[in-house]
């Protein structure tokens, strides 16, 4: 079922995620709140079976409250999804450009989905945190597939060292494996070839990475002269080809077109003597961050691109090869809110009323870097009456720095919890210290427990990495 835009919402009850039918849960990324968002006797808006105002209480404001229940719906409607889809072997990775620390991996590696990483960073994050659960060497190697259009050396050799499939970008860094892999004796390099597939879609110009004026990946017009250069290196096990064609994407036809694609390039490729047996499709699935946005749902997605896929393979006349996708919006961006504390107001008569937060570009610099929408509610006061519209203010000096502009919440007044739903994605992994401010802690949330995953940065953490040089001290 598609999620379809509703009225305005007279209470923030409204936005309250609905069933689909008593047995068939909603599609995570066609629900503004998480799945166990509820209201409790106080008029206060609980998720996991947690107060959000008690939450602010312990924890302290600005808040990341991630819902592990909606986390986990996602990761199964996922996996059981390309299970029930795909006649071939499929494999769900998840793009941890999201969000990656030690919990989420945690969370996401219990639901046996592997891991796109794209820097030595959430590399080691992974790695880090799938050793704690006790994962080997070899299982967390096949977990992991790294990304990136310029990894340095210093990446290359770590990724080398751990044995994970690295997806080449460009020439330098294919010829760069190259010769690392001859100072490895006995060990062919895992890797899948990224290219740029020329397809448009609709969304943001910076989230676009499919059409052919992109920094990502080989233009097809090379890929024969990478097959045949490729099919001559032993220290390189060719395994099969990536492509992604965008983010927060609400078209299916897109990634049916895709499929045609990489498939026609798959065939080719085989005809070089490579045994080309994964195909990778990206990700991009939008979620639903306002009343009128309109995704896909999990399922309708991968019921898409999974017959695209098996058409193309039919007509082509080869085997279905491993069906791999990499989701990271659409799995944890709608299981996450994030909780302010209301401060000052400013009215300007005629014009706008201003509602101060203590947050804002700096642990969601989305609507300021993207013109990003959010939707919002007054967590303590969830049946009150909307009946004002406020832009809510970050509180940087930054006269950029908003929120939402023109936010639909009842009468305000310090002290008041105002949640904005769908900050899973890109929200802690873009979130910077800018003018100073710590970045905030993240609680996960479940059956009524909150634990912390992420600590509150302090002062001294701000001033951990400077340095004051010695002259200035004489």
């Amino acid at each position: 079922m598609i999620a379809t835009p509703t009225k305005t919402p007279h209470t923030g009850q409204d936005y309250l995620p609905k069933k689909v039918t008593e047995t068939t849960q909603l599609s995570p990324n066609q629900s503004l709140l998480p799945l166990t968002a509820n209201i409790n006797n106080h008029d206060h808006l609980e998720i996991g079976g947690c107060d959000l105002q008690t939450l602010v209480e312990q924890f302290a404001s600005p808040l990341y409250i991630l819902d592990e229940t909606t986390l986990r719906t996602a990761c199964h409607q996922y996996r059981d999804g390309f299970k029930t889809y795909y006649q071939g072997e499929s494999q769900v990775i998840y793009a941890s450009k999201a969000w990656s620390s030690l919990a989420v991996v945690g969370v996401i590696a219990t639901e046996n989905l592997g891991f796109d990483v794209v820097s030595g960073g959430e590399l080691y994050t992974t790695q880090k945190a799938l050793t704690q659960l006790g994962y080997s060497c070899q299982e967390i190697a096949q977990k992991i597939y790294f990304h990136g259009n310029n990894k340095s050396v210093a990446e290359l050799e770590q990724a080398l060292e751990m044995g994970c499939t690295i997806i080449v970008d460009n020439w330098l860094e294919l010829q760069t494996l190259v010769q690392l892999g001859e100072t490895i004796p006995n060990q062919k390099t895992p890797i899948l070839i990224r290219l740029t597939p020329g397809i448009e879609c609709h969304t943001h110009e910076y989230i676009r990475t499919g059409h052919l004026d992109s920094k990502f990946g080989f233009d097809p017009n090379q890929l024969e002269t990478v097959f045949s250069y490729i099919a001559e290196q032993k220290s390189l096990d060719c395994r099969g080809l990536h492509a992604h064609i965008g983010s927060q994407i609400f078209e299916r036809q897109p990634h049916q077109d895709l499929a045609g694609v990489l498939v026609e390039w798959l065939k080719i490729g085989q005809e070089y003597g490579l045994t080309l047996s994964e195909l990778n499709i990206g990700g991009g699935l939008g979620i639903r961050y306002t009343e009128d946005d309109d995704p896909p749902s999990i399922e309708e997605w991968i019921k898409a691109a999974s017959e695209a896929v098996m058409k193309a393979c039919q007509r082509s006349g080869i085997p279905l090869p491993k069906l791999i996708a990499e989701p990271g919006r659409s799995l944890i961006g709608s299981a996450c809110v994030t909780a302010y504390t209301v401060g000052s107001s400013k009215e300007i008569p005629d014009i706008r009323t201003y509602v101060a937060v203590d947050g804002g570009m700096s642990d969601n610099p989305r609507p300021i870097t993207y013109q990003s929408s959010y939707s919002v509610v007054l967590g303590n006061k969830m049946s009150a009456e909307i009946n004002e519209t406020v832009t809510v203010a970050g509180k940087h000096c930054e006269s950029g720095d908003i929120v939402i502009k023109d936010a639909q919440l009842p009468q305000t007044h310090p002290g008041d919890i105002l949640v904005i739903m769908g900050t899973g994605a890109y929200n802690y992994s873009m979130a910077s210290n800018y003018n100073r401010l710590p970045r905030p802690a993240a609680v996960l949330v479940n059956n009524g427990e909150a634990n912390l995953i992420l600590k509150r940065e302090t002062y001294d953490d701000l001033i951990r990495q400077d340095c004051l040089p010695e002259k200035l001290l004489s």
